[in-house]
């Protein structure tokens, strides 16, 4: 998987790309920007109740957390790249078809639900229009997550089927892993529309698979390969403070192991999972989302389908709300 990432890097960034080691003062640079962003993911919006069911993210970006010893398995970056350092929190929770039934839905989705925090970074290179992130993921999949209470106590407020199954989901194991992303702009035509590839991969105990796609956007916005997209500071001077903007990202991935469906590496106690040979190895995947915002604040709406992730399973959708803050 790593090859493929690497592979796809060259390819993306061009054969003329010079990579360094972080910390040398001739070739980056840690930005100043700091911000909070939270994004909130239900598919309650769309009248399902099944597969992902919801989720949450909470980002800090700060330039203190240049410092973290993490930063010195992250890879090398390319010559001249702008440095942004971040901590990202993860929850998701996964559900069978029905979760009114008491008993393992045999050849469903498993229950499932994990916290972990990417320790991760950013390069961005304004002039070679390319962006790299890569990422440790450390956290754990099982009942201490929190899933049956935070989604029985939401289904009570909301007057929804109590969910009966969350006493057969996967059980308790390590996330451990690495993930690695390449973003590089393709086309551009002025500040309003770009057209960007993209490579991804990751490996660990959670996910392991390698992807590739593409993004279009269309609108007022801060370029990525520029910035996190909110206009605030010094360093925006000169920059629209509006922003108003719609993108569309598809994505395919091959996929090597998915513990939600096959339960954790290390322990296998689980009382119910899907065989290797239930796994669907292939993915589609598009987001489309639409933005705005003002200087230091963004808020965005996305809508995400993917086609289905197992044998008899269904394709599913769902919605994220997310917000942006610099401070």
């Amino acid at each position: 998987m790593l090859r493929f990432l690497l592979g796809l890097l060259v390819l993306l960034a061009g054969p003329s790309a010079g990579y360094a080691q972080v910390g040398r003062a001739d070739s980056t640079r840690t930005s100043p920007d700091r911000l909070l962003a939270y994004t909130f993911a239900n598919d309650a919006f769309l009248r399902t109740d099944y597969y992902f069911t919801q989720g949450m993210t909470l980002l800090l970006v700060s330039p203190a957390l240049r410092y973290s010893p993490v930063n010195r398995i992250l890879g090398p970056v390319p010559r001249g790249s702008v440095l942004y350092h971040g901590i990202r929190l993860h929850y998701d929770g996964f559900t069978p078809l029905r979760i009114q039934d008491p008993f393992i839905r045999v050849g469903d989705r498993p229950y499932a639900s994990y916290i972990y925090a990417d320790l991760l970074r950013v390069a961005r290179h304004p002039a070679r229009r390319l962006l790299v992130t890569t990422a440790l993921h450390v956290g754990f999949i099982g009942p201490a997550a929190g899933a049956k209470g935070f989604q029985t106590k939401l289904h009570k407020w909301l007057g929804a089927p109590t969910p009966r199954g969350w006493g057969y989901q996967v059980q308790t194991d390590l996330v451990l892993g690495y993930e690695g992303r390449v973003e590089k702009q393709l086309l551009a035509a002025g500040r309003f529309l770009d057209f960007n590839g993209e490579a991804s991969a990751s490996v660990g105990t959670l996910q392991t698979y390698a992807g590739t796609g593409a993004t279009l956007r269309l609108g007022q916005r801060p370029s990525v390969f520029e910035s996190w997209g909110v206009v605030t500071g010094a360093n925006r001077a000169g920059q629209r403070q509006l922003q108003a903007y719609a993108q569309t990202q598809v994505e395919g991935r091959l996929v090597g192991y998915n513990a939600t469906l096959q339960g954790g590496l290390l322990n296998r106690h689980t009382p119910y999972v899907l065989p290797a040979s239930a796994i669907r190895r292939a993915l589609a995947r598009s987001t489309s989302t639409v933005g705005l915002g003002y200087a230091g604040v963004r808020i965005e709406g996305a809508l995400t389908w993917i086609s289905p992730e197992f044998r008899g399973g269904r394709s599913h959708r769902w919605t994220t709300l997310g917000v942006q803050v610099a401070f």
